[in-house]
């Protein structure tokens, strides 16, 4: 990024920019976001779900896919296992 702390124009279209961004797709970025983050942990619950007592897929599919998912499971167990209260629903 070229150093724009000479050019007062090109400081002010960067923060008209950056203004842009947070008003027209902050939002829809963070959802997006949110949204991944629980599709991964879905996924795992369906392939890994007899870590926690729910048997959804023969232990055969669980085996072929744990090298792809042992980075995570760690994190989706805390999620999983994590008390919830009425403040979860509002983020």
């Amino acid at each position: 990024m070229p150093d724009d702390s000479r050019n007062p124009l090109a400081r002010l279209f960067n923060t008209v920019r950056e203004v842009m961004y947070g008003m027209a797709s902050h939002d829809m970025s963070r959802h997006a976001l949110r949204t991944r983050a629980s599709m991964e942990h879905l996924f795992i619950l369906i392939t890994m779900g007899d870590l926690l007592g729910v048997p959804i897929l023969p232990p055969y599919y669980s085996l072929r896919l744990l090298p792809y998912v042992v980075p995570q499971i760690s994190t989706w167990k805390r999620r999983m296992l994590r008390e919830r209260d009425i403040t979860d629903a509002l983020r």
